[in-house]
């Protein structure tokens, strides 16, 4: 019994590590997922995966100007990076 909730411990602590910041923007004010896209790569973005993710923010991963990997989360209606890891 002690193992099986170290393990929940352990699994529910992890979690919260991965979790991400959280948008709270109604979804009829967020960017055009293109226009937002086109507006990185402009900047000298390159986007190898682009997503919303479970906070409802805008999420990319990719390389950024000095081509360094980055991951970041974006506020979908203004285009603001929240997050950068």
């Amino acid at each position: 019994m002690k193992l099986h909730i170290a393990a929940l411990v352990l699994a529910l602590g992890s979690t919260a590590a991965f979790a991400g910041p959280s948008c709270n923007v109604p979804e009829e004010k967020w960017m055009k997922e293109a226009d937002f896209k086109t507006g990185l790569e402009k900047q000298g973005y390159q986007i190898r995966t682009f997503k919303v993710s479970k906070g409802k923010c805008y999420e990319i991963y990719g390389l950024d100007k000095a081509s360094k990997k980055v991951e970041i989360y974006f506020d979908p209606a203004t285009g603001a990076e929240i997050e950068r890891k």
